[in-house]
């Protein structure tokens, strides 16, 4: 430091203090303002954006000092909502018309409170547009240029919520809000229906083509010569129009594709943009025919060029003049893996001609034989528009694909198409040969690069054309050509995606501001020529071979330039060059577009809430939708929801009113007296999209009056009881406090229900189903208690004992309890019968009375044993069925038993009633039941699952089902009839999924059988006495009038009947209506789609009904334990359809395989008309379609093979014996594969010893007669018959795997049933021409669609493109 410079330093503790004292002064100034902020009222402001600006509205709350200026309302709200402050208004909407407003100051320093503003209260606001046009969206970074990154926008819009876009134009700062805003490009976008993107990018394209549209503004439509829908030019002009005039973000194609006679299925065709062009070029010439545009597309687009043949002896050229709507620029040359690099490579390889020698040689007229020759293309004469198209499609012949080629082909800003004009000094006298192409010679051109379209030479060429009307060429100066054919690129349409799909935009330049923007369907933004070159294809490295596949898949396709000629490039017109008829056109979308936008704000400002009415005569609730604008009032909402619910004829409106209502708890919040002038919208809080209350409209009779609903009441709903009668009344409402004691609310109830006095009511409240609670605190409140918006309870003030006696004891509790758990139930009872009336006879009988069916019900009280024993009874039934099933056997009768015959047997069967004492139960006879729960074993009970849909071969009346032979869990009969014990100890395997491991050899219980063994099915002992304590299940049953179209004969029962009881004590009960036993009628169960599902589990209650389900009774036999119902399909492997369903069958644990062969053979043959011998069909398992396990004749079930409800199995008929004799052995399905005929033989079953791979080889030479080595197999794919294309199985399957066993991958065949398919390897395959191969792929796609199996090739079907001049799409009059 320099001597004597020390004092200008500030000493150390000065800058301390100096630095403190100031960060204290500054948190004084904050406490300050915080404390003043806190002492100042505060104003909530709720602003709702109500513009189009946005795809979703917002709503944003600000709560602001009441000293806060206007001007700072503003920017806060601009801030927050994201526009440019000044370009919006605000206006009040408390219940005011904003139409009669006026918008609050943007620029004005009055605060807050000044201007009106409410402190402590809601104060509603409406974000409008200003002045007619929509606010501004605030970009990200608003110091950007035009060309900022915020501004642009090209390519394909990432889908919602995408963290990143591998697209090269998507940019990384890219908002969504920017490209939305119509005024920041002044362009209108289209909405793409679904896939017309290619439309929309057309559409764009013509729209900003100068000459086009002002062309199609001259036309004038004749509205008495034509229909205005279906007129496209007329169409197209109305979209132009509003594409120049709307305020919309975007605007609809509909009407422009209705004109093309298109539905709405045509939305979901994606087409080629250029088939697209030609199509409609094509329909608008006819429609312009014989009027001043009838020329205008060969006018502007169709060119001109020459075919020549020039032969290189004499010299001697033949030609023809084509005209093109378009020039095809081929990528790639064919066979080549190198792509053109520009436009103007491709360009001059569309000219270059070919030499025609050796074999091609071409044949001189003048020569009169074949002469080398030079065959090509040459360019006459070039149109104002140049359309190029770049054939990025092609067609793979290595892997029979579309591909899209991605290969780079730059293609400038301006285009010099001089140097491809015929220039040739002289013109050779030996070339004589000229035609004109004409119509009929379309087509006829370059096969490969040409596409011909318009060849109408008749009209006059206003482009640059070098011949002279003798057909003689006249060739111009070069540098005058030069100078007139200079094209500037204006349009670029581009693809993004593969040949099976994809999206397509358009990149346009503007002729009024040299601007390029970005038209992607509803978004418009700017782009730069950087944006262009993007579009160029390929990648940024060097990829060597691949560099296609691995380019950007966003590329140019179709690219239009425009001659630059000052006398012929034409402007926009303005709106005072308008034609008369399109200003009119203008006014009318103006007037249309101004009533769709007072609608939309009508719709934005109307309250839609559900409305609920309980009819006051049908006692219907009904629900409807109520739409009310918020500014009318109650009074109006009134007379509005009392049309909508049809009470007009039915009560007068005075007797309506609307009260807020909640649906969920049934609970009447509040009602809105004094309040019928009031608006809607503040009696709802505002237009919200859901509402978390609805609206009832309420009904009174004329005598009487309304009841006021005050907030915070609750709604009680009172069951009056009478235990004299067991009789629960239907509710009362009553509506009280929470804050209420018990006592003061026993005396509303009191008061309410006059002859209840509050002394001796008890009130029970129920809080939930079940959930049952005594009311005993006097001075409890009813919040305490648990009462909530709605509630149940029930009343009781009688003065009998019971009063007296614990709750759960108590006469009322029993009530209560029955009442929660009674369902009404409606059983419709099988058709009458001989059988079924003389049964039902005998139990009149029994009961002392033949009356009606309706006394049919009896209270039974006390013990089972106290009648005659049904338990024995039943088992006598039970062995009866089983003699007369065994008497058929030994009498050796084919099974032709006639219905008749089985009835009679049938009837012979003692009734379980005939035997009891004729005075037991007379007295106690009653509509009314409580009976003890009866031995569900009585009923041969069974733990089950509902079984499959019915079939009505499975639930057919009493037929051979109901004699079938009953398997008791000890004996069964085998094939000699004689009585054998179970062969519980059989040596063999366990069948599995998997039956050559011994993982699984034991005895595998299934849940069906294990409580069976146990014996928790029975509630009761041997001795048959109870288990448990007595339960008494109520039950009712009376007549019911049959539904419209049940049938003759069928009668229905209303059934109340506590849910607790078990299925077999509910069989019980209707034992007197079907009648027959229970064991002899099923129970099905019908769904609200109609469907029937058998119920079999009597073990289990009927708690998963509900009321009004409705049941359906069949007579047949019913499951017993250890039966399970299986369904038989036949196993058809040589049908197009290779499973069948036959029947269902019944097969019993313990049963073996043959024995089961030994009931279905009668079954058979009635049902299914097979007559089939024991040894000539087998059993096997069946997985989906897939046949597996063959079962043998010794297998037993559910010791060999697991079996379990719903089983299926497949029945396959035996060519010959039976081959399958041990478990060790394995067969597999074979078929031959023969490649030259390109066919596959039917199946054989080849049946090995083991699982050697040289002994399949060797039984499949045995079987073909193919040499041993030349032998290749393979397995086949997918499900059962494992179909493949004969075009795809030669080459995608992997023929002769390396293994030495089958059980290994990649075959792992372990169970029978695999498909295997073979070939002679020196069978060569069938050579096809395209012809054929395209006539065999459809014959096998049609085959493998018809069988259900997928097709390894099916290309997408595209749809035909076509306009229809009628808008019909059944007339002929089609352009396509």
């Amino acid at each position: 430091m320099v001597p004597g410079e020390e004092n200008q330093l500030v000493p150390k503790e000065d800058v301390f203090w100096r630095c403190r004292q100031n960060i204290f002064d500054e948190m004084k100034k904050k406490f300050l303002q915080i404390e003043n902020a806190a002492e100042e009222p505060r104003v909530l402001c709720i602003i709702q954006d109500t513009t189009n600006s946005k795809t979703v509205n917002e709503r944003i709350t600000l709560n602001l000092p009441a000293s806060t200026p206007l001007r700072k309302l503003f920017e806060d709200v601009a801030n927050k909502v994201g526009y440019i402050n000044g370009t919006f208004d605000l206006v009040w909407g408390n219940g005011i018309n904003t139409a009669d407003t006026a918008p609050l100051d943007h620029t004005s320093d009055k605060s807050l409170l000044d201007a009106n503003f409410e402190p402590g209260k809601k104060n509603f606001l409406h974000l409008t547009d200003k002045d007619g046009e929509q606010p501004q969206i605030l970009l990200e970074d608003s110091s950007a240029g035009d060309d900022s990154v915020h501004d642009r926008f090209i390519g394909p819009l990432p889908r919602e919520g995408s963290v990143g876009s591998t697209s090269d134009y998507v940019s990384q700062s890219y908002s969504y809000s920017s490209i939305l805003n119509k005024s920041e490009t002044g362009y209108v976008g289209l909405v793409n229906q679904a896939m017309t993107c290619y439309l929309n990018s057309l559409l764009q394209t013509l729209f900003m083509t100068p000459e086009f549209r002002n062309a199609l503004y001259k036309w004038e439509f004749e509205e008495s010569e034509e229909d205005p829908v279906t007129s496209i030019p007329y169409q197209l002009q109305r979209l132009f129009v509003l594409l120049q005039n709307s305020k919309k973000r975007a605007i609809e194609t509909t009407d422009v594709t209705r004109s093309f006679g298109w539905d709405s299925s045509e939305a979901w065709q994606q087409h080629d943009v250029q088939e697209l062009c030609r199509v409609m070029f094509d329909a608008l010439e006819q429609k312009w025919k014989q009027t001043e545009q009838a020329d205008l597309i060969n006018e502007l687009y169709q060119g001109k060029l020459k075919d020549y043949v020039r032969c290189l002896e004499c010299g001697y050229e033949g030609w023809r003049i084509d005209t093109y709507l378009d020039i095809p620029l081929v990528i790639r040359p064919y066979g080549s893996s190198q792509a053109f690099a520009s436009v103007e490579e491709a360009l001059h390889a569309f000219i270059q001609p070919e030499i025609l020698d050796g074999p091609n040689q071409y044949f001189c007229e003048r020569c009169k034989k074949k002469c080398d020759a030079r065959k090509g293309l040459r360019f006459l004469h070039f149109p104002y528009l140049l359309t190029l198209q770049l054939k990025r499609f092609d067609f793979d012949y290595t892997t029979m694909h579309r591909i899209k080629l991605n290969d780079r082909m730059t293609f400038p800003e301006e285009l010099d198409m001089s140097t491809f004009i015929d220039v040739e000094d002289e013109k050779s006298p030996q070339t004589e040969s000229c035609t004109d192409s004409g119509a009929e010679n379309e087509g006829s051109c370059h096969s490969d690069q040409m596409s011909n379209d318009f060849s109408n030479d008749d009209g006059v060429d206003e482009g640059i054309c070098l011949e002279n009307n003798s057909g003689t060429e006249k060739i111009s100066k070069p540098g005058l050509e030069k100078n007139s054919l200079i094209y500037e690129l204006f349009s670029v349409m581009v693809h993004s995606g593969s040949a099976a799909g994809g999206h397509y935009y358009a990149c346009i330049k503007s002729f009024s501001d040299e601007q390029w923007y970005s038209f992607n369907d509803q978004h418009v933004s700017r782009i730069t020529q950087e944006d262009i070159k993007k579009t160029h294809g390929g990648s940024s490295g060097s990829r060597g071979y691949y560099s296609s596949a691995f380019a950007s898949s966003t590329n140019a396709y179709m690219l239009i330039y425009r001659l630059k000629d000052p006398a012929r490039n034409a402007k926009f017109l303005e709106v005072d060059e308008y034609p008369e008829h399109i200003k009119s056109l203008v006014q009318r979308e103006r007037e249309l577009e101004e009533q769709e936008k007072r609608q939309r704000e009508i719709e934005r400002n109307t309250c839609k809430i559900k409305l609920f009415c309980l009819h006051p005569v049908k006692q219907v609730m009904m629900e409807n939708k109520l739409e009310v604008h918020k500014d009318k009032t109650l009074k109006e909402a009134v007379e509005m929801a009392y049309k909508m619910m049809d009470l007009e004829e039915v009560i007068p409106m005075d007797c309506c009113r609307l009260v807020k209502y909640d649906e969920f708890h049934d609970y009447l919040e509040r009602s809105y007296e004094g309040e019928e002038d009031t608006p809607m919208g503040l009696l709802l809080g505002g237009v919200k999209s859901t509402y978390m209350f609805d609206l009832l409209l309420e009904t009174r009779k004329p005598d009487q009056v309304f009841q006021s609903y005050k907030p915070g009441e609750v709604m009680v709903k009172v069951h009056v009881v009478d235990l004299k009668a067991e009789s629960v009344a239907a509710p009362i409402t009553v509506r009280a406090y929470l804050n209420q004691t018990v006592t003061e609310f026993k005396q509303l109830i009191s008061k309410t229900v006059v002859h209840l006095p509050a002394e001796t009511m008890r009130i029970v409240l129920e809080r939930c189903y079940n959930d049952l609670r005594l009311l005993t605190a006097p001075s409890k409140t009813l919040k305490a208690e648990g009462f909530f918006r709605s509630n149940k309870v029930f009343v009781e003030s009688s003065e009998t004992l019971d009063y007296q006696m614990a709750f759960t004891d108590s006469h009322l509790w029993k009530l209560l309890d029955r009442h929660a758990n009674t369902i009404r139930l409606f059983v419709l009872l099988p058709e009458q019968s001989p059988g079924s009336y003389s049964k039902r006879t005998a139990y009149q009988k029994a009961g002392g009375d033949s009356g009606n069916v309706d006394d049919d019900c009896e209270r039974v009280k006390g013990p089972v044993g106290s009648l005659k024993s049904v338990e024995a009874i039943l088992e006598e039934s039970t062995e009866k069925l089983k003699s007369l099933s065994l008497q058929q056997q030994q009498d050796g009768e084919n099974g032709d038993s006639s219905k008749s015959t089985e009835t009679s047997d049938f009837e012979n069967i003692e009734s379980p009633l005939n035997e009891r004492d004729s005075s037991a139960s007379v007295e106690n006879r009653d509509l009314e039941q409580h009976i003890q729960t009866s031995d569900p074993e009585n009923f041969q009970s069974e733990e089950r699952s509902d079984s499959d849909v019915n079939n009505d071969r499975s639930t057919s009346s009493v037929d051979s089902d109901i004699l079938s032979s009953s398997h008791s869990s000890d004996t069964l009969c085998n094939a000699d009839n004689a009585q054998i014990p179970l062969a519980n100890g059989l040596d063999s395997h366990s069948i599995t999924s998997s039956r050559r491991t011994k993982a699984n050899e034991g005895k595998k219980e299934t849940w069906d059988t294990a409580e069976e063994d146990s014996g928790t099915d029975s509630e009761y002992d041997e001795s048959g006495k109870s288990r448990g304590e007595t339960q008494y299940m109520y039950f009712k049953a009376e007549p019911y009038a049959a539904d419209a179209g049940s049938g003759e004969g069928h009668k229905w029962l209303m059934v109340h009947v506590d849910k607790r009881i078990t299925l077999a004590a509910f069989k019980q009960h209707l034992e007197p209506f079907v009648g027959v036993l229970s064991s002899h009628f099923k129970v099905f169960r019908v769904y609200a789609s109609n469907q029937e599902f058998e119920s079999v589990r009597l073990n289990e209650t009927l708690s998963s009904f509900s009321d009004d389900n409705k049941i359906t009774i069949r007579l047949g036999r019913a499951l017993k334990k250890g039966e399970y119902r299986v369904k038989v399909y036949q196993l058809l492997v040589n049908e197009q359809e290779p499973c069948k369903f036959l029947l269902d069958a019944v097969f019993a644990k313990g049963m073996t395989v043959r024995q089961s062969k030994e009931e279905l053979i009668p079954q058979l043959r009635e049902q299914c008309g097979l007559e089939l011998s024991i040894d000539r069909f087998r059993l096997r398992k069946k997985t989906w379609k897939n046949p597996g396990t063959v079962f043998l004749d010794y297998h037993i079930y559910e010791e060999d093979i697991n079996i379990s409800s719903n089983w299926e199995v497949f029945l396959e008929v035996l060519d010959g014996v039976e081959k399958m004799k041990s478990m060790s052995q394995l067969a597999v399905l074979s078929r031959r594969w023969r490649p030259s005929e390109m066919k596959l033989d039917p199946f054989q079953e080849v049946v090995l010893e083991s699982s050697s791979v040289d002994e399949l080889r060797e039984k499949l030479s045995e079987i073909s007669g193919i040499p041993l080595e030349d032998i290749e197999f393979v397995k086949g794919r997918g499900t059962f018959p494992c179909d493949i294309s004969v075009l795809d199985i030669h080459q995608d399957l992997d023929w002769n795997p390396k293994v030495s066993t089958l059980n290994v991958w990649p075959l792992y065949i372990c169970d029978d049933g695999a498909v295997i398919f073979y070939r002679d390897k020196t069978e060569e395959l069938m050579e096809l021409t395209d012809e054929q191969r395209n006539e065999l792929m459809k014959k096998e796609s049609s085959r493998l669609q018809k069988t259900g199996h997928r097709v390894t090739y099916s290309p997408r079907k595209e749809k035909a493109l076509k306009i229809y001049l009628d808008g019909a799409p059944n007339k002929d009059l089609a352009q396509d």
